[in-house]
Protein backbone atom coordinates (compact mmCIF):
# COMPACT_ATOMS: atom_id res chain seq x y z
CA UNK A 1 0.00 0.00 0.00
CA UNK A 2 1.09 3.69 -1.05
CA UNK A 3 2.08 5.48 2.00
CA UNK A 4 -0.20 8.79 2.76
CA UNK A 5 1.49 12.00 3.34
CA UNK A 6 -0.55 14.99 4.40
CA UNK A 7 1.10 18.26 3.81
CA UNK A 8 0.32 21.86 5.25
CA UNK A 9 1.62 24.95 2.66
CA UNK A 10 2.39 27.80 4.99
CA UNK A 11 1.39 31.89 3.85
CA UNK A 12 5.02 31.90 2.58
CA UNK A 13 3.93 28.79 0.33
CA UNK A 14 1.55 31.40 -1.48
CA UNK A 15 2.81 34.85 -0.54
CA UNK A 16 6.44 35.89 0.17
CA UNK A 17 7.25 38.97 2.42
CA UNK A 18 7.30 42.25 0.43
CA UNK A 19 4.93 41.18 -2.11
CA UNK A 20 2.01 43.18 -3.04
CA UNK A 21 -0.07 39.74 -3.19
CA UNK A 22 -1.17 40.03 -7.36
CA UNK A 23 -2.49 37.20 -8.36
CA UNK A 24 0.59 37.12 -10.72
CA UNK A 25 3.01 36.43 -7.76
CA UNK A 26 1.01 33.76 -5.74
CA UNK A 27 0.80 31.64 -8.50
CA UNK A 28 4.28 32.02 -9.20
CA UNK A 29 4.99 30.97 -6.02
CA UNK A 30 2.34 28.04 -5.83
CA UNK A 31 3.94 27.08 -8.80
CA UNK A 32 7.57 27.13 -7.08
CA UNK A 33 6.22 25.31 -3.92
CA UNK A 34 4.58 22.62 -6.13
CA UNK A 35 7.36 21.63 -8.35
CA UNK A 36 8.68 20.54 -4.32
CA UNK A 37 6.49 18.24 -3.67
CA UNK A 38 6.61 16.04 -6.68
CA UNK A 39 9.55 13.66 -5.50
CA UNK A 40 6.96 12.67 -3.23
CA UNK A 41 4.82 11.56 -5.96
CA UNK A 42 7.49 10.00 -7.69
CA UNK A 43 7.93 7.87 -4.42
CA UNK A 44 5.08 6.58 -4.70
CA UNK A 45 3.33 8.76 -1.87
CA UNK A 46 -0.37 9.23 -1.91
CA UNK A 47 -0.77 12.83 -0.63
CA UNK A 48 -3.49 15.18 0.75
CA UNK A 49 -2.79 19.39 0.30
CA UNK A 50 -3.94 21.75 3.06
CA UNK A 51 -2.91 25.40 3.07
CA UNK A 52 -3.65 28.58 5.20
CA UNK A 53 -5.53 31.95 4.27
CA UNK A 54 -4.37 34.47 6.34
CA UNK A 55 -3.43 37.31 4.51
CA UNK A 56 -6.07 36.25 1.67
CA UNK A 57 -8.95 35.89 4.04
CA UNK A 58 -7.81 39.33 5.66
CA UNK A 59 -8.04 41.20 2.30
CA UNK A 60 -11.55 39.77 1.79
CA UNK A 61 -12.38 41.00 5.20
CA UNK A 62 -10.82 44.85 4.43
CA UNK A 63 -13.02 44.52 0.80
CA UNK A 64 -16.30 43.33 3.44
CA UNK A 65 -15.38 46.38 5.07
CA UNK A 66 -14.74 48.89 1.79
CA UNK A 67 -18.18 47.51 0.29
CA UNK A 68 -19.95 47.92 2.94
CA UNK A 69 -18.86 51.56 3.91
CA UNK A 70 -18.86 53.20 0.24
CA UNK A 71 -21.50 51.06 -1.23
CA UNK A 72 -23.56 49.74 1.69
CA UNK A 73 -22.97 46.07 0.75
CA UNK A 74 -23.96 43.81 3.59
CA UNK A 75 -21.02 42.39 5.27
CA UNK A 76 -20.67 38.94 5.14
CA UNK A 77 -19.73 36.99 8.88
CA UNK A 78 -16.28 35.00 8.81
CA UNK A 79 -17.47 31.90 8.04
CA UNK A 80 -18.05 32.87 4.50
CA UNK A 81 -15.26 34.98 4.36
CA UNK A 82 -12.82 31.73 5.47
CA UNK A 83 -15.23 29.55 2.70
CA UNK A 84 -14.72 32.26 0.19
CA UNK A 85 -10.66 31.95 0.16
CA UNK A 86 -10.95 28.15 0.66
CA UNK A 87 -12.39 28.07 -2.91
CA UNK A 88 -10.12 30.98 -4.49
CA UNK A 89 -7.11 29.45 -3.22
CA UNK A 90 -8.20 26.00 -3.47
CA UNK A 91 -8.79 26.87 -7.53
CA UNK A 92 -5.46 28.17 -7.59
CA UNK A 93 -3.85 25.22 -6.43
CA UNK A 94 -5.49 23.20 -8.63
CA UNK A 95 -4.82 24.82 -11.55
CA UNK A 96 -1.42 25.42 -10.47
CA UNK A 97 -1.09 21.78 -9.90
CA UNK A 98 -2.45 20.18 -12.78
CA UNK A 99 0.09 22.51 -15.01
CA UNK A 100 3.08 20.74 -12.96
CA UNK A 101 1.36 17.56 -13.23
CA UNK A 102 1.17 18.24 -17.06
CA UNK A 103 4.72 19.60 -17.33
CA UNK A 104 6.05 16.58 -15.85
CA UNK A 105 4.48 13.87 -17.38
CA UNK A 106 2.35 12.87 -14.19
CA UNK A 107 -1.66 11.72 -14.84
CA UNK A 108 -3.02 11.94 -11.67
CA UNK A 109 -6.12 14.05 -10.76
CA UNK A 110 -6.93 16.45 -8.43
CA UNK A 111 -9.87 17.40 -6.23
CA UNK A 112 -10.40 20.81 -4.15
CA UNK A 113 -13.14 20.75 -1.11
CA UNK A 114 -14.65 23.33 0.68
CA UNK A 115 -14.02 21.78 4.14
CA UNK A 116 -15.86 22.20 7.28
CA UNK A 117 -14.66 21.86 10.44
CA UNK A 118 -16.57 20.92 13.57
CA UNK A 119 -15.63 23.07 17.07
CA UNK A 120 -17.02 23.07 20.19
CA UNK A 121 -19.52 25.61 21.37
CA UNK A 122 -18.04 25.25 24.64
CA UNK A 123 -14.33 25.79 24.02
CA UNK A 124 -12.80 28.03 26.07
CA UNK A 125 -11.59 30.19 22.93
CA UNK A 126 -14.92 31.84 22.70
CA UNK A 127 -14.47 33.56 26.15
CA UNK A 128 -10.54 34.92 25.31
CA UNK A 129 -10.37 36.30 21.55
CA UNK A 130 -6.86 35.74 20.22
CA UNK A 131 -6.59 35.91 16.84
CA UNK A 132 -6.50 39.06 14.95
CA UNK A 133 -7.97 39.73 12.05
CA UNK A 134 -8.50 42.91 9.66
CA UNK A 135 -7.76 46.41 10.07
CA UNK A 136 -5.71 48.43 12.54
CA UNK A 137 -8.02 51.22 13.76
CA UNK A 138 -8.05 54.41 16.21
CA UNK A 139 -9.86 53.86 19.40
CA UNK A 140 -13.19 55.76 18.35
CA UNK A 141 -13.72 53.50 15.23
CA UNK A 142 -13.06 50.26 17.42
CA UNK A 143 -15.80 52.14 20.08
CA UNK A 144 -18.39 52.14 16.96
CA UNK A 145 -17.64 48.71 15.85
CA UNK A 146 -17.81 47.39 19.21
CA UNK A 147 -21.36 48.96 19.40
CA UNK A 148 -22.51 48.57 16.23
CA UNK A 149 -21.28 44.62 15.47
CA UNK A 150 -20.18 43.63 18.94
CA UNK A 151 -16.92 42.86 18.13
CA UNK A 152 -14.17 42.41 20.33
CA UNK A 153 -10.81 44.77 19.50
CA UNK A 154 -7.34 44.75 21.40
CA UNK A 155 -4.25 46.26 21.16
CA UNK A 156 -2.10 45.93 17.58
CA UNK A 157 1.35 44.78 18.94
CA UNK A 158 3.29 45.58 16.10
CA UNK A 159 5.01 49.04 14.84
CA UNK A 160 1.68 50.92 14.08
CA UNK A 161 -0.23 52.31 16.57
CA UNK A 162 -4.35 51.27 17.11
CA UNK A 163 -6.24 48.07 17.46
CA UNK A 164 -7.54 45.22 15.84
CA UNK A 165 -10.68 43.01 15.98
CA UNK A 166 -9.72 39.67 17.41
CA UNK A 167 -11.88 36.69 16.98
CA UNK A 168 -11.78 33.41 18.82
CA UNK A 169 -9.61 30.60 17.40
CA UNK A 170 -10.94 27.29 19.13
CA UNK A 171 -9.64 23.76 18.57
CA UNK A 172 -10.31 21.59 15.69
CA UNK A 173 -12.58 18.88 16.66
CA UNK A 174 -13.70 16.75 13.66
CA UNK A 175 -12.81 17.78 9.95
CA UNK A 176 -16.43 17.17 8.05
CA UNK A 177 -16.00 14.79 5.40
CA UNK A 178 -12.91 12.96 6.50
CA UNK A 179 -13.70 9.61 4.98
CA UNK A 180 -14.28 11.03 1.96
CA UNK A 181 -11.48 12.59 1.74
CA UNK A 182 -8.96 9.58 3.13
CA UNK A 183 -10.83 7.27 -0.04
CA UNK A 184 -10.48 9.72 -2.73
CA UNK A 185 -6.79 10.41 -1.22
CA UNK A 186 -5.94 6.45 -1.22
CA UNK A 187 -7.19 6.09 -4.87
CA UNK A 188 -4.23 8.32 -5.92
CA UNK A 189 -6.40 11.76 -6.28
CA UNK A 190 -4.29 14.39 -4.96
CA UNK A 191 -6.79 15.67 -2.49
CA UNK A 192 -6.88 20.15 -1.40
CA UNK A 193 -8.77 19.99 1.50
CA UNK A 194 -9.11 22.11 4.81
CA UNK A 195 -7.58 25.05 3.94
CA UNK A 196 -7.28 28.08 6.61
CA UNK A 197 -8.12 25.43 9.03
CA UNK A 198 -11.56 25.22 7.19
CA UNK A 199 -14.66 26.18 7.62
CA UNK A 200 -15.69 26.61 11.65
CA UNK A 201 -19.06 25.27 12.31
CA UNK A 202 -20.37 23.85 15.55
CA UNK A 203 -23.45 21.66 16.52
CA UNK A 204 -26.04 23.75 18.45
CA UNK A 205 -28.43 21.66 21.28
CA UNK A 206 -31.08 20.85 18.13
CA UNK A 207 -28.19 19.12 16.23
CA UNK A 208 -28.03 21.50 13.17
CA UNK A 209 -25.00 23.20 12.42
CA UNK A 210 -24.30 26.87 12.66
CA UNK A 211 -21.22 28.60 11.83
CA UNK A 212 -18.77 29.80 14.35
CA UNK A 213 -17.33 33.53 14.05
CA UNK A 214 -13.77 32.35 14.75
CA UNK A 215 -10.55 31.04 12.64
CA UNK A 216 -9.21 28.08 13.03
CA UNK A 217 -5.02 27.07 13.09
CA UNK A 218 -4.53 25.64 10.31
CA UNK A 219 -1.78 23.24 11.53
CA UNK A 220 -3.46 22.01 14.39
CA UNK A 221 -6.44 21.27 11.84
CA UNK A 222 -4.04 19.74 9.25
CA UNK A 223 -2.61 17.72 11.76
CA UNK A 224 -6.40 16.33 13.01
CA UNK A 225 -7.10 15.97 9.48
CA UNK A 226 -3.88 13.73 9.26
CA UNK A 227 -4.59 11.68 11.70
CA UNK A 228 -8.35 11.18 10.58
CA UNK A 229 -7.21 9.53 7.10
CA UNK A 230 -4.34 7.41 9.07
CA UNK A 231 -1.99 9.30 6.90
CA UNK A 232 1.72 8.15 7.71
CA UNK A 233 3.79 11.42 7.51
CA UNK A 234 2.66 15.15 7.99
CA UNK A 235 4.54 17.79 6.51
CA UNK A 236 4.30 21.31 7.55
CA UNK A 237 6.15 23.63 5.05
CA UNK A 238 6.88 27.08 6.86
CA UNK A 239 10.16 29.64 5.30
CA UNK A 240 13.07 28.76 7.52
CA UNK A 241 14.85 24.82 6.71
CA UNK A 242 15.16 23.52 10.31
CA UNK A 243 13.29 24.17 13.74
CA UNK A 244 15.58 26.18 16.13
CA UNK A 245 15.70 27.00 19.43
CA UNK A 246 16.84 30.59 20.42
CA UNK A 247 15.78 31.38 17.37
CA UNK A 248 18.04 34.35 16.04
CA UNK A 249 19.22 34.61 19.93
CA UNK A 250 23.04 34.12 21.04
CA UNK A 251 22.41 30.29 21.75
CA UNK A 252 20.58 29.77 18.38
CA UNK A 253 20.86 25.60 17.74
CA UNK A 254 19.24 24.12 14.39
CA UNK A 255 17.72 20.66 15.28
CA UNK A 256 17.66 18.06 12.46
CA UNK A 257 15.96 15.30 14.65
CA UNK A 258 13.23 16.19 17.49
CA UNK A 259 11.68 13.28 19.53
CA UNK A 260 8.11 14.31 21.46
CA UNK A 261 10.08 14.30 25.05
CA UNK A 262 12.56 17.15 23.90
CA UNK A 263 9.94 18.46 21.84
CA UNK A 264 7.87 18.98 24.84
CA UNK A 265 10.72 20.38 26.99
CA UNK A 266 11.92 23.05 24.60
CA UNK A 267 8.31 23.97 24.13
CA UNK A 268 8.01 24.66 28.03
CA UNK A 269 11.05 26.60 27.80
CA UNK A 270 9.25 28.71 25.49
CA UNK A 271 12.48 28.04 23.17
CA UNK A 272 9.74 28.48 20.67
CA UNK A 273 8.18 31.31 19.06
CA UNK A 274 4.23 31.77 20.22
CA UNK A 275 3.17 33.48 17.06
CA UNK A 276 5.11 31.22 14.67
CA UNK A 277 6.85 27.58 15.54
CA UNK A 278 5.41 27.17 18.65
CA UNK A 279 1.65 26.48 16.87
CA UNK A 280 3.47 23.97 14.34
CA UNK A 281 5.64 21.96 16.80
CA UNK A 282 2.04 21.32 18.70
CA UNK A 283 0.90 20.46 15.54
CA UNK A 284 3.13 17.88 14.58
CA UNK A 285 3.44 16.56 18.02
CA UNK A 286 -0.01 15.85 17.81
CA UNK A 287 0.48 14.10 14.97
CA UNK A 288 2.90 12.12 15.96
CA UNK A 289 0.79 11.26 19.02
CA UNK A 290 -1.69 9.99 17.64
CA UNK A 291 -0.33 7.47 15.67
CA UNK A 292 1.66 9.16 12.73
CA UNK A 293 5.25 7.86 11.82
CA UNK A 294 6.77 11.56 11.99
CA UNK A 295 5.97 14.66 11.31
CA UNK A 296 8.60 17.04 9.15
CA UNK A 297 9.13 20.82 9.00
CA UNK A 298 10.97 22.42 6.21
CA UNK A 299 11.15 25.57 4.02
CA UNK A 300 8.88 25.08 0.98
CA UNK A 301 11.43 25.04 -1.50
CA UNK A 302 13.76 22.36 0.59
CA UNK A 303 10.95 20.17 0.60
CA UNK A 304 12.70 17.42 -2.00
CA UNK A 305 16.13 18.15 -0.75
CA UNK A 306 16.14 15.17 2.29
CA UNK A 307 19.46 16.57 3.62
CA UNK A 308 16.86 19.73 5.21
CA UNK A 309 14.10 19.85 7.55
CA UNK A 310 13.40 18.68 11.46
CA UNK A 311 12.05 14.95 11.78
CA UNK A 312 9.85 14.66 14.63
CA UNK A 313 9.03 11.18 16.03
CA UNK A 314 8.15 9.78 19.21
CA UNK A 315 11.52 8.54 20.24
CA UNK A 316 14.70 9.18 18.69
CA UNK A 317 16.82 7.01 16.41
Amino acid sequence: MNKLAVIALGGNALLRDKQKGTIEEQEANTTETLENILYLLKEGYNLVLTHGNGPQVGNIVLRNDAGEQIYNIPQMPLDICVADSQGGIGYMLERCLRNVLKKHGIEKNVLTLVSLVEVKAEDSAFQNPTKRIGKIVDSAEAEKLSKEKGWIYKEEKKETIGLRRVVPSPQPYKIMNWDIIEQNARAGIIVIAAGGGGVPVYTDPEGKLKPAEAVIDKDLASALLANEIKADEFYILTDVPYIYIDYKGPNEQKLEFLNHDDAVKYAEQGMFGEGSMAPKVKAALQFIKNGGEKSIITEAKKLADKSFGTKITMVSG
